[in-house]
């Protein structure tokens, strides 16, 4: 079947079966692979993506279902001059990561969070990204780095 969406301000068309995962299309399709592969059950949020402005793991979606979205990569955060977005900078200003394998899903998680809860506590930060697993970080500098990403949106 063939899919159309928007990824990262681009327009897109994938051939692609019916029963795709969204997350298979960006990485092995449109060669995206800042978005990883977890758990293959939505649990650990690593898939993370931006559809529609809203965080989605894309795991559970099925390739199908974005027809006609605009989708956001951690690929498409940066500028075109290569400047970081503010929470992108907020990571690795406040390491707010290690391994690096759930920064994709928590950057993207955090943007959502940054959207809907703009002042967000610690506690709210902690429990707003409870469907993101890190298992390196102990979550300190991620909730650091959630707090400096949003001041700097705010502005």
């Amino acid at each position: 079947m063939q899919v159309q969406f928007t990824v990262n301000g681009k327009s897109s068309s994938v051939e692609t079966p019916p029963h795709t995962l969204l997350v298979q299309v960006l990485r092995e399709q449109l060669s995206l692979t800042g978005t990883h592969v977890g758990c293959d059950t939505a649990q650990c949020g690593a898939c993370t993506v931006m559809m529609n402005g809203r965080a989605v793991k894309s795991c559970n979606i099925l390739a199908a279902q974005a027809e006609g979205s605009e989708i956001t990569t951690l690929e498409g955060l940066a500028q075109a001059d290569g400047t970081m977005h503010p929470m992108q900078a907020a990571f690795k200003e406040c390491h707010g990561l290690q391994c690096g394998f759930c920064t994709t899903g928590m950057v993207m998680s955090a943007l959502d969070l940054c959207q809907h809860h703009p002042k967000a506590s610690e506690a709210e930060i902690r429990e707003l990204l409870e469907g993101n697993i890190c298992r390196c970080t102990g979550y300190q500098n991620i909730v650091k780095a959630v707090q400096q990403g949003a001041a700097a949106m705010a502005g």
